[in-house]
């Protein structure tokens, strides 16, 4: 099978400090895979390195087989890359509805035209009005995005990504910021896109419970280079990250 997302010897250099090295890893469908690490190890890098907000020093990045390593971010997005930050990255004047309206339309390939108004793009509609069902946000389609709580505008950003089907959903520590009941409600949103076995999701992640919870597979970096790769299980018992990401040493049990 035709990996959905794949790098190989993925490297980038600021001055003299090598931030990812020479890493390679292929992503599949049907399957989450959290990539884990200590504070500069080179997660949201090699993540920025991917979706295209950073250009490689050397290497290939290939979307669905095809060789996207000279491609920006918005071409690397129409190929099937969704990418959710850190911090929301919505458009905060806009009501919750004309945010994912936009994404449709993006997706669509669909610009303005004076002589057919938006409204009469039902099929587009029907698909953003589906996103927001699917994020439990029908109800507040009206809200402009900058009044929603921080879990809500996260809801958001999945039901953005959602609408311009990607096929693969790559999430940067989505519970970072969240109140303690915030978190579930994303949580259960990754869950259910997980069981979509066409989609292929990538989450960074420092909660070793959200981990725990939702991966297949993990990916640990470190220093910029990839310390362990693996089941769960395994991964999380291994000298190296127990000694580099939980702070055990070596010999030390857990």
């Amino acid at each position: 099978m035709t990996p959905s997302l794949e790098t190989r010897n993925l490297t980038i250099r600021f001055g003299g400090h090598v931030a990812v090295d020479a890493v390679s890893l292929a992503f599949r469908p049907g399957e989450l895979t959290a990539i884990v690490g200590p504070n500069g190890a080179g997660k949201t890098t090699y993540f920025n390195l991917m979706s295209g907000q950073l250009r490689a020093t050397s290497g290939e990045v290939f979307v669905n087989g095809a060789d996207v390593t000279a491609l920006g971010a918005p071409r690397r997005a129409r190929l099937g890359l969704g990418r959710a930050f850190q911090l929301t990255n919505l458009f905060p004047a806009l009501s919750v509805f004309e945010n994912v309206r936009l994404a449709t339309q993006a997706a669509a390939g669909v610009h303005y035209e004076f002589t057919r108004p938006w409204t009469l793009r039902r099929a587009l509609i029907e698909r953003a009005y589906s996103a927001l069902e699917s994020v439990g946000l029908e109800a507040k389609r009206d809200r402009r995005a900058a009044a929603l709580s921080h879990g809500d505008q996260r809801k958001l950003e999945v039901a953005m990504m959602m609408a311009l089907e990607p096929s693969v959903f790559m999430f940067d520590e989505p519970t970072a910021g969240m109140s303690v009941d915030e978190v579930p409600l994303v949580l259960d949103l990754i869950a259910r896109l997980k069981r979509d076995a066409t989609k292929t999701i990538l989450l960074v992640e420092h909660k070793m419970d959200v981990v725990r919870s939702l991966a297949d597979r993990i990916v640990v970096l470190h220093q910029g280079r990839l310390a362990a790769d693996g089941e769960p299980a395994a991964v999380i018992a291994s000298p190296i990250v127990q000694e580099a990401y939980l702070g055990v040493a070596r010999g030390t049990a857990a």
